[in-house]
Order: C-alpha cells, then sequence, then structure tokens
C-alpha cells in the first residue's frame, strides 16, 4: 500500500528527530502508561511502532523482555541506538507491519502503542492483531491523539495532521476508539485524556515541510473559524502561529 511507503519515506528521513523529539520523548502520557499497566516484572511486553524507542526504553526495566517492532528501519537503528546507549540488553527489534504482526498467537503479555496508530490505513486490523499476539487477560495499553467529536473540529485537525505529514491517515474520535476496541473483544479498565501543546514551527520542521507548504497551511489556521480556533486554542502574533492545542488518551484495554 502506498500509505505505508510514505510511512517508510517520512520516517526513514525524520528517525533522528523523532528519537530527540521533546513531545515524543518527555511527555507525560509516557508516565501515565506505566501507571496504568499491571506488571509483576515476568511480562513478555511488544511494543508496536516503537518509533524513537521511547515506550520501550520506559517499560524495558519493568519487564522481562521488549520487542520493539515498526515498518522503519531507519527508525530501528535510531530506536536501538537510543535503547541500548541507555544500557537496556532486554529490548530486540524486529521490522514489521502493525496490521500483520509477524508473531504467533498468544504470544504476549502486554502491548504497547504510542503516538502511531494515527499512521495506521486499517486501524482494526491492527486492533484485531494486537488482540491476536496478546495471552488471554492480556493488556493492551494505546496512546494517541485524537479528534473532537464534533465533525468540523474532526475535518480541521485531520486536515492540518494530512498537510502538514503526508504519511497521516487518520486521528479517530475517543467515541470510534472505544467502539472499535470493544468490538475487538477488548474490555476498556482505565482511560485518561489530555492536552497536547504543538508548538508550530517544530511541528512542521519535525516533517521537514517546505517553506512554501507551510505558509499555506498558515493561511489555511488564519482563515479557520473563531469557533475552531477556539477549540483549538490557536495563538497567532501578527501573522504567524505559535501554537495550538491538541488532544490524546492514553488507555488499558484488556483481552477477554
Amino acid at each position: 500500500m502506498d500509505l505505508k511507503k510514505d510511512v517508510q519515506q517520512q520516517f526513514g528521513k525524520s528517525a533522528d528527530s523523532y528519537v530527540s523529539s521533546a513531545i515524543h520523548k518527555d511527555g507525560k502520557d509516557l508516565q501515565k502508561m506505566l501507571q496504568l499497566a499491571a506488571i509483576t516484572g515476568g511480562e513478555k511486553l511488544l511494543d508496536i511502532a516503537t518509533g524513537g524507542g521511547h515506550t520501550t526504553n520506559a517499560f524495558a526495566p519493568f519487564v522481562k523482555n521488549v520487542t520493539a517492532v515498526d515498518l522503519t528501519a531507519e527508525m530501528l537503528l535510531a530506536a536501538e541506538k537510543f535503547i541500548h546507549g541507555n544500557g537496556h540488553q532486554n529490548v530486540n527489534f524486529i521490522q514489521g507491519d502493525a496490521e500483520n504482526l509477524p508473531f504467533t498467537n498468544e504470544a504476549f503479555e502486554l502491548a504497547t502503542c504510542r503516538i502511531a496508530p494515527h499512521h495506521f490505513p486499517d486501524v482494526r486490523r491492527f486492533i484485531e492483531e494486537v488482540y491476536r499476539v496478546l495471552k488471554p487477560n492480556g493488556q493492551f495499553l494505546l496512546d494517541d491523539n485524537v479528534v473532537p467529536e464534533e465533525d468540523d473540529f474532526d475535518q480541521f485537525y485531520n486536515t492540518i495532521e494530512k498537510w502538514r505529514d503526508y504519511s497521516h491517515f487518520r486521528a479517530w474520535k475517543k467515541s470510534e476508539w472505544l467502539r472499535m476496541l470493544e468490538a475487538a473483544g477488548f474490555e476498556i479498565h482505565e482511560w485518561h485524556r489530555f492536552d497536547k501543546t504543538f508548538r508550530f514551527v517544530s511541528w512542521c520542521n519535525r516533517m521537514n515541510l517546505p517553506q512554501s507548504e507551510k505558509n499555506k497551511l498558515v493561511q489555511y489556521i488564519l482563515d479557520a473559524s473563531q469557533k475552531v480556533k477556539d477549540k483549538f486554542r490557536v495563538v497567532i502574533e501578527g501573522n504567524q502561529i505559535i501554537s495550538f492545542q491538541g488532544e490524546a488518551v492514553v488507555l488499558r484495554a484488556v483481552k477477554k
């Protein structure tokens, strides 16, 4: 699928910037994921679409071992360098597709996926795959950007994300996540919503957005309705976008 090639191309050239990205490295959501997990220390954990490896890095000290999977070879190399640099030796790295995981049924007690599913073309297939590779009562810790329930807000956020990053597929509504997870057989045990502030320039630069496209994107946001600007807390100085606010959820689902 072309979108998956887009993901590999985008993240192949952006791999190192994701390792150092503050929003990925320092997010309070990562601590929330650790708090939500019920861990004894003997778990085999699968970290799907590991990206810069921050989730793997956070969980490695607390579980038996971690298998970090990513579609993009460059991302895996950057993650491996980062994680081994932090002294974690209980991690292995495998190139693989979140919608077709290269593992047997019921292989893991714990699965994580952080700030990635909005890139997946078939998110329902991804959820089915997570369910398949988890043992009964296995935990799935999901963390991703979401959109508000109102369609106008949904359209605005997904439009600017796709503009800035052509490998973006869709940020889902909170209600859509709950429905999809429960339809696949998961029970939602706990979830948290929190705000995310995006600094516009670094947000664009992380995806190497050309200046001409950045200018068009600025104009699109400036032309948005006041209702949209208020909802996303768009900060404008002069004719420049300084920042805007999105939202994300972290949740724990259990395979039943």
